[in-house]
Formats: C-alpha cells, structure tokens, sequence
C-alpha cells in the first residue's frame, strides 16, 4: 500500500477524466467491487487471494469483500466492507476496522458491504450513469448483473454509456482508467523494478538448474520457490519446456537432454503486487549446437535492436516491424527464407517464424489491463489491428510516451505444423525455402525478452541489473556452474 494521498490523487485525476470524457449535468457513479474469496474444492480452502488491480489502484485495500464507490459528480468516494465478530477474530485475530482501513487509502467514507448494494440500487432508480469495468471475475460478474439488472453477458461487453446511464460496461470508464493506469507513476516503477530483482533471483535458479538429467518440474520448483520467499509468488504461470516451438507450453514433465534447447518465461509478483516478466533460452547440454547460436544470435541482436529504437515519439508497430525486418534479414542470410525483405514483412512472412507480437505493457498485470480490451490498452485511436498472423497478435501498438512500461521479447520458433500447413496451402512459395525448413523440424524455438521503461531520454531496462543474454556470456556461465 501507497501513501494515502496516492490513492486520493488517483481518485481525483480519474473524476476530472471522466468530467472531460461525458460533460452534463450528471456523470454518475462509478463502481469497483473488489475481489471475493473462491474455494479451490470446498468453501474454506480457497485459491491464493488476489484483489482486482483496478480495485487495487484506486483503492489500496487488499482484502476480500470490499467495494467502492466513486461519485462523479462531487468527487466523494465511499469504501464498503464488514467489520469482524468474535467468529472472525477467533480465526483470524483482531482486525482494524473498515473505517481505519478506508483512512489509510484517504477515504473518510465507510459503510457495511451490504450498503454498496444499496447505492448501486439507489443511483440506478434515481437513474443516474452506473459506470463499471469488465470484471475478470465470475463473482463480481454475477454481482454487478444483479446490481445493475443487465445481463451477466452484457455485463462483460464494453460500449459507449453517453453518460446517460447504459447496458454495459462502461467505455467511458475504461479509457479513463487506461490512460491513468498505462504511465507509471515514480513510485510503481520503484515497485516494478523491484520485481524485476524477483525475477532475476528466480531466472538465475532456472539457468543454474538447467543441467542433464534434471526434471524440468525440478527447475519450476525452485524459480517459483524464489517468488515465495521474496513475494507474492509468480506474475502467471510459468511456461518453461524444452518443446519451446509452443508458445505458451506449460507442460513440465520432460528431463532436461543435451542437445535441446530450454525456453524459460517466468516472472515474479512483489508483495505489492506489480509484476515482471523475462524470458531466456538455455542450451540444454551447456554449449549451443551451431545451428542453434545462429538462430540464437539473430534472436538477440533482435531483442537489442527493438530497446535501441523504443523511445517516446515512435510506435511500438513500428518498432515491431523493424524488429521482425531485421530477423528476416538474418534468416535470409542462412538461406531459410529469400526475395526482398521489405516484401515479406509486407506480406507478413516473418509471422511464419514469431507468430506473436513484440511486446506488451506490463505492470499490477503482467499483461496489463488487457481484461479491459487488448485493442483499448495497446491501441491508441486510429490505429487498426493487422490482419496478418504475428503483427495481428501485437499486443502493444501506441505511440510510445514517458511512463510506459513494455516487453521487448522477440523470438524465432519453427512450429512443425505451421510451416507444413504454410507449405500445403502455398503460403509464401516465393520467399519461404521449405526445403531448408526441414531440418529445423526438432529445433524447437528462442525467445528472449526483457521488461523496459520508456524515458523522456529513451528507454531503460528494469531491475537493478540486467540477466545475462549473450551467446557467449551465456554458454561461460552454464560451464561454470556445472563445474560447481
């Protein structure tokens, strides 16, 4: 939790963006329930906790059942939550109560749980706008549907309320949190780069525990082991495989083989619940074959080409294409695709080899708000998502500015059945050499990725230092600690 006059700011900044935003004699109420408690298997043995990150934002509680109301029209905010009985404090132990707990996020405003019903009820019959956002959440859908009287499927969708009261949530109030919640204020990237100091410790056990004949849940134990001592435990589930052609491969069964190559994405969650997120491809056996450090190379001189263009003033899109241009120009040089470069970015060829974007933006999410929209988030006004696979997957496109937080995670894959089915349709038959592709059946695949701040100079790296990435570097540091 924050000083209370952060959350206060917050609130206010998000009233005076919405009075820009409707204008007219009533803006209405805007609504955050935050997140309950959900059993596992039965009531009482419940999943890990997490609060809503926009509830979070504006609100700093972090604890189930509690909702808030943000007036609009006065700028008064309202907190609802319940204070415990003996019951509770026989489990649990004394509790501050709600009231204390709303004074510390600058709220001087409390009431029972059962009270945010009632003035969600209360402002609908008076007919006044309701303004909420998408929940994540299968509770929180069903309460805002009951609350509201909209349908718990409309409930998710997201349009235009005009201000005058509406059947879904609101995009008002979606555009108004993004633009407040994508430019990271001093203290988050405080709270980031701390994170990111989490995630380093977890990716250097997944690099020391990556030797012949580990268990590949071995490793996963130990990097989320590091998330649990130092934080609140991993940003999203850790996708580490030797089978790393499949993107999101959160399979862990295999032995760690010489010869194969180990793609690792992971991050780490603070006890503030902002979140990194880093990816590196280890050689399995210590020493990358030839055929992979080739690949391997192109990769990262890839991931340093797009952290040496991300600046405010140019677009992610942009820097994408010139990441995936400059991939192809290294696989053309071994002969895997050939023609003109500037022709198979345009005909979307490099989505053959990195059928994902270059990045997103990061940071209580480690995709962040993307529950909201992808296309509000990383999509500034004006700017169409491609139709073409990989560019049409870029999860951050905006013109970049001081404060944004991104992913820089270029990576080469050879995916076996999207290079046949490519092939049988005749996909890129003048630029692709099939023939070649081949031989890269088992490769596998490389992605490297590093999160990045946009400065009013450039852009930095966070984290207090940066995870070895070099070939070399890499293949010095693996022989060392093997020799252990």
């Amino acid at each position: 939790m924050f000083e209370a006059n952060v959350y206060v700011n917050r609130r206010r900044a998000l009233a005076e963006t919405m009075a820009r935003m409707c204008g007219g004699e009533s803006r209405g109420i805007a609504v955050f329930p935050g997140n309950a408690d959900a059993p596992q298997n039965y009531r009482g043995n419940d999943y890990k906790f997490r609060q809503d990150s926009s509830f979070l934002y504006f609100w700093g509680i972090d604890e189930p059942y509690f909702a808030a109301i943000l007036d609009l029209d006065s700028g008064d905010g309202h907190v609802y939550g319940d204070d415990v009985d003996i019951d509770d404090i026989i489990w649990m132990g004394p509790q501050p109560s709600v009231s204390e707990k709303a004074a510390l996020v600058g709220c001087g405003s409390a009431s029972s749980y059962a009270d945010f019903g009632k003035a969600v009820a209360k402002a609908v019959s008076e007919g006044r706008p309701v303004h909420f956002l998408p929940p994540a959440r299968h509770y929180n859908t069903m309460l805002l549907s009951e609350l509201t009287g909209i349908s718990s499927q409309d409930v998710r969708c997201v349009a235009p309320m005009a201000c005058e009261g509406g059947r879904h949530a609101s995009e008002e109030l979606v555009k108004a949190v993004v633009s407040l919640r994508i430019i990271k204020e001093q203290c988050e990237i405080e709270e980031i780069d701390k994170a990111c100091d989490l995630g380093y410790m977890m990716h250097t056990e997944a690099r020391r525990g990556c030797r012949p004949g580990m268990l590949e849940q071995e490793i996963v134990g130990r990097m989320e082991g590091v998330t649990l001592s130092k934080g609140w435990g991993v940003s999203f589930t850790t996708i580490l495989s030797q089978n790393g052609e499949t993107l999101h491969n959160h399979s862990h069964h295999q032995i760690i083989t010489p010869g194969r190559l180990l793609v690792v994405d992971a991050g780490a969650e603070s006890n503030s619940h902002y979140a990194s997120d880093f990816t590196r491809t280890y050689p399995c056996g210590g020493r990358f074959t030839s055929h992979q450090r080739e690949i391997y190379d192109i990769v990262e001189s890839a991931n340093e080409l797009a952290f040496s263009l991300t600046r405010p003033g140019i677009t992610y899109y942009d820097v994408h294409l010139a990441t995936v241009r400059h991939m192809l120009e290294g696989l053309k040089g071994l002969s895997l695709v050939r023609g003109d470069v500037d022709e198979m970015v345009a005909e979307g060829i490099s989505g053959l080899f990195m059928p994902h974007g270059l990045g997103h933006n990061m940071g209580m999410d480690v995709h962040d708000m993307e529950d909201f929209g992808e296309d509000y988030v990383g999509y500034d006004d004006g700017q169409k998502r491609s139709p073409l696979l990989g560019l049409g997957n870029l999860r951050m496109a905006r013109m970049l500015r001081p404060g944004h937080v991104v992913t820089d995670e270029p990576g080469i894959y050879f995916i076996p059945a999207l290079i046949e089915k490519w092939k049988q349709e005749g996909t890129g038959k003048d630029f692709v050499n099939y023939a070649a592709l081949e031989s890269y059946y088992g490769f596998g695949g490389i992605r490297l990725e590093d999160d990045v701040l946009v400065t009013p100079e450039g852009a930095r790296r966070l984290g207090s230092k940066r995870l070895p990435i070099k070939s070399s570097e890499i293949e010095e540091l693996m022989a060392a600690e093997q020799m252990r």
